[in-house]
């Protein structure tokens, strides 16, 4: 896959909001009074999952350009950091979530909107170094995290409300384009931390594999990733995932 440039990540990103949104909208505020009940997160429950959306893509509203020589982490590093801070993730996802609750949908777009409003503000250099909520990195590499989390999310969404889709026939709420788009960038850290030649060969399998969403399992693996050469076999990842 040719990397992708700022204003296709950009395009995807929006592309993949757009389309959780409308999937979101048929569900209202309350989403079909389901939302105190469990999601798929653990101790999240399905009114937190939706609320996240905004605080996650807050990330962007919340990016400030750093001053040239600014050192960046790596996409790989800033993914990394999520465990450290899974504390904090959760109680600030619930007071959110207290906070919006009766009007979930309209702030959790309008904190989305901002994000966005904000983003076509910190120019079209890739390389610009900004800061996010952990630390420093390249504006292509921040835009990358945001889409990351919302198709990761997405797909929690999907396996949450399986119950509630199911009566209504609702679409896949994750972008198929911007679900390989994440696929190829999770590949590409294994790929540069292991010297592998890998491909991803199930797209949603290998990126719940790699943010941690379902066991990490050898057969699994050899499942979502096949090596580029076939007489080679797919690596034990097991010291590796997840990487989110």
């Amino acid at each position: 896959m040719t990397a992708p440039t700022l204003p296709d990540l950009t395009d995807v990103l929006t592309r993949q909001w757009t389309r959780l949104e409308r999937w979101l909208e048929p569900l209202g505020d309350d989403l079909l009074g389901t939302a105190a009940q469990p999601s798929v997160l653990p101790g999240w429950t399905r009114g937190e999952l939706v609320s996240h959306l905004g605080r996650c893509m807050g990330s962007l509203a919340a990016a400030v350009p750093q001053p040239a020589g600014t050192r960046p982490v790596r996409l790989s590093e800033y993914l990394g950091g999520y465990k450290a801070s899974a504390e904090h993730i959760t109680t600030t996802t619930r007071e959110l979530d207290e906070r919006i609750a009766g009007d979930r949908l309209a702030e959790v777009s309008r904190l989305v909107g901002e994000a966005f409003a904000h983003l076509r503000t910190l120019g079209d250099d890739p390389e610009a170094v900004v800061l996010g909520n952990r630390a420093p990195l390249r504006l292509r590499d921040l835009v990358v995290t945001r889409l990351v989390e919302l198709v990761v999310h997405a797909d929690d969404v999907a396996r949450s409300f399986a119950d509630v889709a199911a009566t209504r026939g609702a679409d896949d709420p994750v972008d198929r384009e911007a679900l390989a788009l994440v696929a190829d960038e999770l590949c590409g850290i294994v790929r540069a931390r292991g010297g592998w030649d890998l491909e991803v060969a199930d797209a949603r399998l290998w990126v719940r594999l790699a943010a941690g969403r379902v066991p990490y399992d050898v057969d699994e693996l050899a499942v979502a990733l096949r090596t580029s050469f076939t007489a080679d076999s797919v690596p034990d990842l097991g010291n590796v995932l997840p990487l989110v």
